[in-house]
């Protein structure tokens, strides 16, 4: 793969210097659940039902923080303190994603290098700097602490010895004392997982890039001390973004040998040869390198300590996992409409050795049927557990509070015109019907959203407590129930409908495509009273 690395000067654009490689991500989005199939067989049942009662320097000349006045239920607020002036511009999720990587523009990121090469942003402005500090920083620790913080749950302790990963986690809650002996004497790396469910500041820009990826974005803060390194040789499955809060971090980067890889993967040192990109990080810089990218990284001596942050997106989010998506909703509707799809097997296919050529024939002559007749289908495909699961496991709002759920402003009526709120925390799916009975199954359009997920267990899985198993179906129900308040089901005759208010239209409910005013009716009534739509 023909890479390179761009530094530059905030002063100077055009100040490029060619290398060759990429950067680490260690596991910042991969503690997700990506179980679809058994969550949405869970959900599936139950969504239907109603539900219960920021100016950027030098790039946005006006800051629109409206949210600003209000107040955040998340019970880890009280870690964040007083912050310098953002330089991010948090006006739209594009002016967020351009503001991190200025100078550079988004178009030139994504034609250049997105997937293709890793890129370093070399910036010495001193407001930059102490913005990435406020971000994170070792004096944070202490009072992170105190809040019931666990090993391998929330942090991980561990250091690379001999091209191997060494983990020094100990039992049950982290003790600050006994964390900073391990930091200070063993020279171990401090790994703290997911740290926008306790910073408000990375709630909100990670919120913003899930918005502008349309994927999940998790993110992992590395703390290394002097003179040492926390992991061996690896890449990892996700495109990665570092920001260097603290010190300085010494980067090796190799040429891939799974480029785009899909899983995350360690190699040998003796096996990935020389680096393509030996890079010295200081405060204030950016990396970015596409997932696969080889890479190891440790604090250099003279550096009292080095604290990197690193935001990791597109897992699980290539072309192949959108087929493995769509193909079973798309073979399952054409088995209705082709009889020979639902022809019976040769006898004793599943008991032979090898399936044979025909066999083989037969599959790719079905294949090719599905393509031509996907070319020439005007509906959708139907795309429902990759956005299921992006919907339910991503951050909510920034600062939304309760309040900002209930229903706005006056009830519709046929007279008014009405727009979405929060659009882009709503997605539209085409599901099987959760009325369906033994009868054929039937679809129906989902509006599913996130204004109710918890920021406190963005992108950190199950909790695993084996004393409280006693609790754990009654958990489990109530977590179900939560999430089953998360979205409206509706008939498929009020797709078209549903598909022209999220487009963002201002409209007229008598104007909306269905016959009948009271299914208008009843459709705006639905997403009004869950906080989804208000008269404008």
């Amino acid at each position: 793969m023909n890479t390179a690395i761009c530094a530059v000067n905030p002063d100077q654009h055009s100040d490029i210097e060619t290398f060759d490689a990429c950067e680490p991500r260690n596991g910042a989005v991969a503690s997700r659940d990506v179980n679809f199939l058994e969550r949405s067989a869970l959900l599936g049942i139950v969504i239907g039902r109603m539900p219960k009662k920021g100016r950027a320097a030098g790039i946005c000349p006006e800051e629109k923080k409206e949210e600003d006045h209000m107040e955040v239920a998340a019970k880890h607020r009280k870690t964040d303190s007083a912050s310098p002036a953002s330089p991010l511009c948090f006006d739209s999720p594009a002016s967020l994603f351009q503001s991190l990587i200025s100078p550079m523009t988004a178009d030139e990121f994504f034609r250049e290098y997105w997937e293709k090469k890793p890129l370093l942003l070399q910036r010495s402005d001193p407001a930059l700097v102490s913005y990435y500090q406020s971000l994170f920083q070792l004096s944070d620790l202490k009072q992170l602490c105190v809040q019931g913080l666990e090993y391998g749950q929330d942090l991980n302790v561990m250091r690379c010895v001999n091209g191997n990963k060494l983990v020094m986690n100990h039992e049950g809650r982290v003790k600050y004392s006994q964390l900073r002996k391990d930091f200070n004497h063993k020279k171990a790396t401090i790994q703290f997982h997911q740290p926008q469910r306790f910073k408000d500041e990375l709630w909100h820009i990670q919120e913003r890039l899930e918005c502008f990826f349309g994927s999940l974005v998790g993110s992992n803060v590395y703390i290394t001390p002097e003179d040492s390194q926390g992991l061996p040789p690896h890449y990892d499955d996700v495109e990665v973004f570092i920001l260097q809060l603290e010190g300085q971090k010494h980067w090796r980067l190799y040429e891939p040998t799974v480029p785009l890889a899909r899983e995350f993967g360690t190699e040998p040192e003796e096996s990935i040869g020389k680096p393509t990109h030996d890079i010295i990080l200081k405060a204030g810089d950016l990396l970015y390198f596409p997932r696969g990218t080889i890479h190891q990284a440790d604090t250099p001596a003279g550096v009292e300590h080095s604290t990197h942050l690193t935001l990791s997106t597109y897992q699980i989010m290539s072309w192949g996992d959108l087929v493995l998506d769509v193909f079973p909703g798309l073979m399952m509707d054409s088995m209705k409409n082709d009889i020979n799809l639902r022809q019976g097997l040769p006898r004793n296919l599943l008991t032979s050795a090898h399936t044979g050529s025909e066999v083989k024939k037969q599959v790719c002559m079905i294949l090719r049927s599905l393509a031509a007749r996907l070319e020439q289908d005007e509906q959708d495909l139907r795309s429902s557990e990759m956005r299921r699961d992006f919907i339910f496991n991503r951050l909510p709002p920034y600062h939304l509070q309760e309040e900002d759920l209930a229903p706005v402003g006056k009830l519709p009526t046929l007279e008014d015109s009405v727009c979405v709120r929060f659009r882009e925390h709503i997605v539209l799916t085409l599901e099987p019907s959760p009325d369906n009975t033994d009868e054929a199954m039937k679809l129906a359009a989902f509006v599913l959203h996130s204004l109710r997920n918890k920021r406190e267990t963005h992108m950190m899985g199950s909790r695993d407590h084996p004393e409280e198993e006693d609790d754990e179906d009654e958990d489990d129900d109530e977590e179900e129930e939560e999430k089953a308040v998360q979205g409206l089901d509706f008939p498929m005759s009020h797709l078209a409908a549903l598909q022209q208010l999220l487009s963002g239209e201002r409209l007229r409910v008598a104007d909306l495509p269905l016959e009948q005013d009271a299914d208008k009716l009843g459709m705006v009534l639905g997403l009004w009273t869950q906080g989804l739509l208000q008269v404008c």
